[in-house]
């Protein structure tokens, strides 16, 4: 593995963390919207984007009627917790933090029928919210409001009033959502993107360049060869010449006994081949097959 692909898989895998650990902070917004009648027959309807999902919870909407868990308002322990026994009509479990796990509460209502949960902060903590994580209940949309908000619709619903309750998907937010952030991360990704193409641009240009070097240097090279080879010194083998006789002497290149009238070409180092054989073979490798030194001596231009 070359310098240049470690580097690169190194930059993947920071990039991988960097996404990962990204992704784990970022957290989506709740847009609730609350429905009812007041008592002089109007409807009011208020919402705001003051809701947080949790680390579990699907990001999808959901609507239904606001029920609070009897007795305790927080929602714990293994018996029914609502007056409810369904789905059916949808409702939303409104419950207090504390006393129990975010994922017990959940857990509590989702077994009861609850289409979603709405989990309130603790008291004297106004309109602040939390990331809630509740591993062992997911499935279920669940988000996180301020005291403020819960214990309003909590006074509506003990006042008698039957209120709707919509949850729909607001937007991300993270330590990277922000505009300074993003702004940042565009100008890194362009200069990013710019300097790889500028590198890989360098790279095939560089790469070209020398295969077209390599190509002229070659052509020069088989010109030079061509007019060497015709210097060589070629001759037609006789009855009686050495080369005829001994079973020892045969072409290097086509490993086959010289006879007489083959026409053979003598090396500048005395080492002789068929004509038709060697002159391929110098062209390509400009050697002797046999000493592998120069086959030839090629002039200058």
């Amino acid at each position: 593995m070359d310098k240049t692909t470690q580097r690169c898989l190194l930059l993947f895998l920071c990039l991988s963390v960097f996404v990962q650990r990204s992704a784990a902070l970022v957290f989506w917004t709740a847009v609730v919207e609350v429905v009812y009648i007041n008592n002089n027959n109007e409807t009011v309807n208020k919402y705001c984007e003051c809701g947080i999902y949790g680390r579990n919870s699907p990001l999808e909407g959901v609507m239904g009627v606001v029920t609070l868990p009897r007795g305790d308002p927080r929602g714990c322990g293994p018996d029914p917790v609502y007056n409810r026994n369904g789905s059916s009509p949808p409702w939303i479990a409104l419950i207090k933090r504390g006393n129990c796990t975010f994922s017990e509460k959940i857990n509590a209502a989702k077994h009861q029928g609850a289409s979603g949960v709405v989990v309130y902060n603790y008291d004297s903590t106004g309109n602040t919210t939390s990331h809630m994580s509740h591993p062992e209940a997911p499935n279920i949309v669940a988000i996180m409001v301020g005291n403020v908000l819960g214990m309003d619709v909590v006074r509506l619903v003990q006042n008698g009033m039957e209120v709707q309750m919509v949850i729909k998907i607001g937007s991300p937010h993270g330590p990277w959502m922000d505009s300074y952030w993003l702004y940042f991360l565009s100008i890194a990704f362009f200069i990013v993107t710019a300097a790889s193409i500028a590198y890989f641009v360098f790279i095939s240009a560089n790469r070209l360049y020398n295969l077209r070097a390599h190509k002229r240097t070659e052509r020069k090279l088989k010109s030079e060869a061509k007019k060497a080879i015709q210097r060589l010194e070629v001759r037609t083998l006789k009855r009686g010449d050495e080369e005829t006789t001994s079973d020892s002497l045969m072409c290097a290149v086509c490993i086959d006994s010289y006879k007489a009238g083959d026409v053979v070409t003598v090396l500048t180092c005395d080492h002789i081949f068929h004509k038709a054989c060697i002159e391929p073979w110098l062209l390509e490798r400009r050697t002797c097959p046999m000493c592998c030194q120069a086959g030839f001596a090629i002039t200058p231009l």
